[in-house]
């Protein structure tokens, strides 16, 4: 039967191999400090945490289910200058205290799993670090003292204090990273075969009329006509449309230059930006022709048109946002049974302790629309639908390793036929944003033969907690299936949240 202990009572140690465990209701890191008579470390050997596993008599191993590592300690293997072993429990959240969650407990077993001690750390208020216990030497034997002091300086204060060296102002590992700079725009990379790098005549220009070059030719670059005197072309009566969300120029008011050519069959303006004059464009009048596709480099190209084509054979499609693609083989029939795979990795935590990442647990779900209306949902609660045409493969509670986090099987042959839209989105369970993850993708596979046929990377971290990343969707009754990269966020814990939020990608 184990002691109940209370703060600053000790008891005896019999047994020399023991376990000390904690159970905290919070993610939270348990670590170790071997200190000497004076108080501090020896060496930075003697701090054993996530980053260094191992020390002189202890080693951390896997706790049980949600809860922090344990430390496994042979207290005969203990150095003799070494004079006392604290055990400090460090919450993962740097916002969160103890004095806003249940009193964590901390427990000294045997090897064979018998409490030899518990107790249970009261009084904790604003702390985030506490040093739960110890135990130490007296009259040639071991003891443990319940301890639970907790600490307001900081981790790396704490370490330090404790003679750790540190090189550079370390995060702690029981807290988040610093908040990160704002998410720089989301930009995607295309594959190169698919873009040709857009002419420079087509930049917009920031405001007003841009400079003459230094030849002294114009090269319009905003849509704006060149200052230069000329005569012989009439005024145009309308000014250029905008053209996928880009603002309409001032008022044409003709100077004497050329006009902006007639839109034609053959050639229409993008952006409300007319081409340049020169080698290759036939007179004013004539047809142009259209000009070369636009690089996707997110510097104020608009993205190329969708052209929904079908899936190419022998290579897989990397798409970019907003692109769209037909489930249909070249030359071929359409799909029928595919697998979609998701996939995410948690950020690595920066500093001295950057072998660790969050514990991020994002789940991947498919919620099915009839026209507007929701009518399904699979998810890590619902692994199957209720046609049986959709299978979802399991829960992913880490992002850990290499391929697809989490697959969704989908028969496109059995939806039923009211059915008109696949959602497939990500939710983070424990609100940990897309900043704290990267490398996420979805990709689709045919599961006929296992190859991947298109993928889709997000690019750049985002502050939502859920992520729309692709659709399946037919555009009409008996219509073939058709797949769209999303990648919009939204704010949303579980698929019961997102629900609500998600009309506006239909």
């Amino acid at each position: 039967m184990s002691a109940v202990l209370v703060k600053g009572q000790n008891g005896p140690l019999s047994v020399h191999d023991l376990v000390i465990s904690v159970q905290v209701s919070a993610p939270a890191d348990l670590s170790a400090l071997l200190v000497t008579t004076a108080g501090t470390v020896r060496s930075d050997a003697d701090f054993v945490f996530f980053n260094q596993p191992s020390g002189p008599g202890v080693t951390l191993r896997p706790g049980a289910p949600g809860q922090p590592a344990v430390l496994a300690v042979s207290l005969d293997a203990i150095p003799a200058d070494i004079e006392q072993l604290r055990a400090v429990i460090t919450l993962d959240d740097a916002n969160a205290s103890f004095g806003r969650l249940p009193a964590p407990v901390a427990q000294v077993s045997d090897v064979a799993g018998n409490v030899l001690y518990e107790y249970r750390i009261e009084d904790l208020s604003t702390e985030s670090i506490v040093i739960a216990l110890e135990l130490y030497r007296r009259q040639g034997g071991w003891k443990a003292r319940a301890v639970g002091q907790g600490y307001a300086g900081g981790f790396a204060a704490l370490v330090t204090d404790h003679g750790v060296q540190v090189n550079e102002a370390p995060q702690s590992p029981a807290h988040s990273p610093a908040p990160p700079p704002p998410p720089a725009p989301q930009q995607f990379t295309s594959p190169p075969q698919q873009f040709a790098p857009a002419p420079e005549q087509f930049a917009p220009a920031p405001s007003g009329y841009p400079t003459p070059a230094p030849t002294g030719d114009y090269a319009p670059t905003g849509g704006y006509p060149p200052p230069t005197p000329g005569q012989g072309y009439p005024q145009p009566t309308e000014p250029y449309p905008p053209v996928r969300g880009y603002p309409p120029p001032p008022q044409y008011v003709p100077t004497g230059g050329y006009p902006p050519p007639a839109p034609t069959e053959q050639y229409q303006p993008t952006g409300g930006y007319p081409p340049q004059m020169g080698t290759g464009y036939p007179p004013p009048g004539q047809s142009y022709p259209p000009p070369p596709t636009y690089q996707q480099s997110g510097g104020g190209y608009p993205p190329p048109a969708r052209d929904d084509r079908d899936l190419p054979v022998g290579h897989a499609v990397s798409l970019v946002k907003g692109q769209r693609i037909n489930l249909r083989k070249e030359g071929g029939s359409a799909l029928g049974y595919v697998k979609m795979g998701l996939g995410w990795d948690p950020v690595k935590r920066g500093g001295i302790f950057g072998n660790k990442s969050v514990d991020v647990d994002l789940d991947a779900s498919v919620v099915l629309f009839a026209d507007h209306s929701p009518v399904d949902v699979v998810y890590y609660g619902s692994l199957n639908s209720k046609d049986g045409a959709i299978r979802h493969q399991g829960d992913n509670l880490t992002g850990e390793g290499e391929g697809d986090d989490e697959e969704i099987m989908v028969d496109l042959s059995r939806i039923p036929a009211h059915v008109t839209t696949l959602l497939f989105i990500v939710t983070s369970y424990k609100g940990h944003t897309f900043e704290q993850i990267a490398n996420a993708y979805c990709r689709l596979v045919d599961s006929a033969t296992n190859a991947e046929l298109a993928r889709f990377t997000l690019a750049g971290g985002m502050s939502f907690t859920g992520m729309t990343m692709a659709k399946v969707y037919r555009p009409a009754p008996g219509a073939d299936w058709k797949l769209e990269a999303i990648g919009e966020g939204f704010q949303a814990k579980h698929p019961g949240e997102a629900v609500p939020q998600l009309a506006r990608f239909l």
